[in-house]
Order: structure tokens, then sequence, then C-alpha cells
């Protein structure tokens, strides 16, 4: 077997999961839980051989040292570390805090990312590193940044929970808030899932999928009639999720997940995240970036949103021990950090044109 059936597995395994831990939260059934806890750590141990033989597949290529035969320079290997990462991530947390609620809200990240993956038909083909990336600085940029995005998308998922349980008025902000964001991600997951039945697809790049494929099924049909009726259900979904999210606070409530501990986990996450961002994400890419391209700082669209994204979690710290913040204002903070982040790394270099290389899958 090689590095691409493992990956096979590992995904099939984390949808699986997915699909198994909102089983657990809706029907509150431990011997559902430990099926889904199983799963993941199949899937995560098969996510971890494919790496390493990936690894190895790519040092054998490009023989150009330990430090740079890291398989983490184009969008597919990046999106399969930052799962990687995320799964990890969760894992621990489940571990230390012994419950397996979380995995509701972490998986649903993991399976749409791998469903980017397989509906996008993005190269998996391993390449010779370009000039610019032949640097001994991809191992500590790369790794840490995603290392950082995970850790953003779990206090991403336990600030969304923090809303859940601690907002319920349907006419606060907070709560319109959390119930929108929430129905707009099922409604992208839902449409990305129509158009890998619609398509089974086969672009030959993230560009080519964008164009032709993403939300054709559904949103960009070319069928008016269509369109309308996905924007419509689109909205009825977030309406319904708008209308019932107390369900939501009543069910995170029954496993005993208090505010305290959804508060503690997005602030640690963030903790974590913040300084490995800022040191990997921006001082060791500019560095890189240097020595490739000439220049610290080149104002390249991935570099700029970088540093929103980075003024978005410096404000979120800032607040909560300057500013004394707490609550739902601080929550809402780490979730539009998220939105950002996700931006930072998808939007920019599959939607905007720049010297980042993964935006060429």
């Amino acid at each position: 077997m090689d590095s691409s059936q493992f990956f096979g597995i590992s995904g099939i395994a984390y949808i699986l999961a997915m699909v198994a831990y909102i089983a657990y939260l809706a029907f509150r059934n431990s011997t559902v839980g430990v099926i889904a806890t199983t799963i993941t750590a199949v899937g995560f141990v098969s996510q971890t051989i494919a790496f390493v033989m990936r690894g190895i597949e790519f040092y054998d290529l490009g023989q150009m040292g330990v430090m740079r035969a890291i398989p983490l320079t184009n969008l597919y290997e990046s999106l399969v570390f930052f799962v990687w990462c995320l799964i990890l991530g969760y894992l621990v947390i489940e571990w230390k805090y012994k419950n397996r609620s979380f995995g509701a809200f972490i998986t649903p990240i993991a399976g749409m990312a791998l469903a980017f993956i397989d509906i996008s038909g993005m190269d998996k083909n391993i390449h010779p590193l370009i000039p610019a990336l032949q640097s001994n600085w991809l191992l500590a940029h790369v790794t840490m940044s995603f290392i950082a995005y995970a850790a953003f998308a779990i206090s991403f998922a336990t600030g969304i929970m923090y809303l859940a349980v601690t907002t319920e008025n349907k006419k606060s902000g907070a709560y319109i808030f959390w119930t929108v964001t929430l129905g707009i991600f099922a409604a992208v997951l839902i449409a990305m899932g129509i158009d890998f039945m619609a398509f089974k697809v086969a672009a030959r790049s993230p560009e080519a999928f964008i164009q032709s494929y993403l939300f054709k099924a559904t949103f960009r049909n070319a069928s008016g009639i269509i369109a309308l009726l996905s924007y419509f259900g689109a909205a009825g979904l977030v309406f319904l999720t708008w209308r019932y999210g107390h369900a939501l606070k009543k069910l995170i409530e029954s496993f005993s997940i208090s505010q305290e501990i959804l508060d503690d986990l997005t602030y640690k996450n963030i903790a974590i995240g913040f300084p490995i961002f800022t040191l990997g994400g921006l001082i060791f890419g500019a560095i890189w970036a240097d020595q490739a391209w000439g220049k610290y700082w080149s104002w390249d669209p991935k570099e700029t949103w970088s540093l929103i994204t980075w003024f978005v979690y410096a404000f979120y710290l800032h607040a909560r021990f300057l500013r004394g913040w707490r609550g739902n204002k601080i929550a809402i903070v780490a979730v539009v950090g998220f939105v950002c982040t996700i931006f930072t790394y998808l939007g920019v270099n599959l939607l905007l044109s720049g010297l980042h290389s993964y935006g060429g899958g």
C-alpha cells in the first residue's frame, strides 16, 4: 500500500467518525461514543502512517535533505496536515477532559476539508520543490502555521459551543451571530457534498474547480430556478438553526460541558496558537520571503490577510487581559478570528493572485 491508500482510509474514517459523534450527541449512547473515538483514532493512525510514507517518497524524489523532505508544498498536502493537527488536538482534549461531545463540532471541520480535497480534483502527485521553496525554513514556517490553524479551528468550535450555551434570547446579537454562522457553515458543507455527488469530480486544479464545479450543483447552477431554490434552502437552514438553536444548548448541557470549560478551551487554544502563528507564520515567513524574493514584506494578499488574522487574535488576547472582556463578546472575536483564518488559508490562495504557491494546487 502507498500513502494515498492510507490517506483514503483516514478520510473515510473521519467522515464516519463525524456521523458517529453527531449520533452520540443526539442519542447519548456511550457505546456509540466509544465507536466514534475508536474510528477517529484509527483514522489518525492511518493518516500518520500515510504522512510518514509520503515524506519518504518526497525525500527519495528530491534528495534535498531531511529538513526539506516535508510534504507540505501544495494545497493537498497542507490540507491533509491541517486535518492531522486538528484531529491530534481534538484527541488530546477528549483524553484530558474525558468528554466526547466536542467531536461533533471538530470532526465536521475535518470532514469539510477532506470533502474539498475529493471534489476539487486537486493534484495529489509529488513534485520536486520549486527554487523558492528549497529552504530549511519550509519546515518551521509551514508546520508552525498549520499547528496554529488547527488550534484556531478548535477555538472556533468551542467558541460556537460557548455562545450556544450562554445565549437564550433569539433576538440578541450574540444568538443571531452564532446561529447564522453555524447555519452558513452547514449550508456550505451540504452544498459541497451535493457537488461531489453531482460531478464526482475532476477538475485539474483548485482554480478550475472554483470556476467550473464549486457550488455548480446548487448556488451557481446554470438553472436559475435551482440556484434560487438553493439560496432559499440555505436561508431555510439558517432560519431553522436560529429557530431551534436552544436545542443545541440543551444537548451540550446534557453532557455536563460547563461554560467555564468552553471558555477555558477557547482561550487556551488561542493562547497556544497565537505565539506559534506569530513566530512561525509571520516572523519565519518574513525571513523566508527575504531569502526567496529579496524582501521581508511585499503586501502579497496572503501576507496581508495573515496580518489581519494576527490582529484579530491579538485583539482577543488584549481584550481578555487588559480590557477584561469575558463571555459572549470575547467568544464572538474567537469565531471571527477563525473566519479570517479560513480566508487567509483558502480564500486568498484560490480567489486572489499572489506569490504563494498553494493557490496552484
